[in-house]
């Protein structure tokens, strides 16, 4: 039970870092070049993983870090930030929130990965706890980014789930660096083709990129597959209910924002659908042993560890 709660607080600190790039991005980063955002957060994080771990990829991880890269990081920034400028908060964030049910469906598919009356259950107080904190009444909404937002979601969550299945026999540090590396450079014929040449950046504006990229990126990425190498999948996606209780406690920490019942009330829920996603562990920790003959607090997961 200890090490799979570990595992479980270091698969926390990558939503818990997304959470806190709200604040940078919006007050040190350049508004008006998205794309270039996503370039300059992506690949200064791939090379650092890649100076870390000293590995290139080899054979079928040429095209399998073009595929993640582009699911979990190129195309998935540009959808997310189109949604973000079409549909309010609460709903771009809820179609988000409902990551888990649909990582958790792939994982049954993909990896045989049974989901948990408790994981389901996670899920939907979960999602209704991301709308009740972000909720502030819902304006126009945009089928467009309905769609961008959708796709968002539904890309980021094929990915996640094929990175679990192929990452068994590759170092985590590698491939995340092969993926993000490969985002970034997905990304970049598109920056140059849209927003034209790189934005100036000042001082603040690399010391914000600087955190981006290396804590909000590279470590949260490298943090998030290690708990999907070690945890369920479905597991890991209520995990990632997270990110927006992180982002709004840090506004109200740093900017000064307050929060409303409404809001103690949505993040009381998202922590609740968190915590159900991890009730079985215990239960499965007190009744099996550690030693037992087939002991595996993840299941058919299990099998697929190096």
């Amino acid at each position: 039970m200890e090490a799979t709660w570990r595992w479980s607080l270091l698969a926390a600190l990558a939503p818990i870092a997304w959470g806190t790039t709200y604040f940078v991005t919006r007050h040190a980063l350049p508004a008006d070049h998205p794309l270039y955002g996503a370039v300059l957060r992506a690949l200064p994080a791939g090379l650092v993983l890649l100076a870390v771990c000293r590995r290139l990829p080899r054979g079928s991880w040429w095209w399998r870090s073009l595929v993640l890269g582009a699911l979990n990081m190129g195309a998935f920034f540009a959808l997310v930030y189109l949604a973000a400028q079409l549909l309010p908060t609460s709903v771009a964030a809820t179609v988000m929130a409902s990551s888990p049910a649909v990582m958790m469906l792939l994982a049954w598919l993909l990896l045989a990965e049974r989901p948990r009356p408790q994981a389901l259950a996670g899920v939907a107080v979960g999602v209704l706890g991301v709308y009740v904190l972000l909720a502030t009444g819902v304006g126009r909404v945009e089928p467009l980014g309905v769609l961008a937002s959708v796709a968002a979601m539904t890309m980021s969550s094929v990915g996640y789930v094929l990175a679990k299945k192929w990452t068994t026999d590759v170092p985590v540090l590698a491939s995340t660096a092969w993926q993000l590396i490969a985002g970034g450079l997905v990304l970049l014929p598109a920056a140059l083709l849209v927003e034209g040449t790189p934005p100036a950046l000042d001082t603040k504006a690399l010391l914000g990129f600087g955190y981006v990229s290396v804590i909000g990126t590279a470590v949260a990425f490298a943090a998030w597959f290690t708990g999907l190498r070690h945890l369920s999948a479905g597991t890991v996606g209520l995990i990632g209910l997270l990110n927006p209780v992180a982002g709004v406690l840090v506004g109200t920490a740093i900017a000064g924002e307050r929060l409303t019942v409404q809001q103690l009330l949505g993040l009381g829920l998202v922590l609740v659908g968190v915590l159900l996603g991890q009730s079985r562990r215990r239960a499965t920790s007190r009744s099996v042993g550690t030693g037992s003959p087939g002991y595996c607090p993840d299941g058919p997961s299990c099998r697929m560890r190096p």
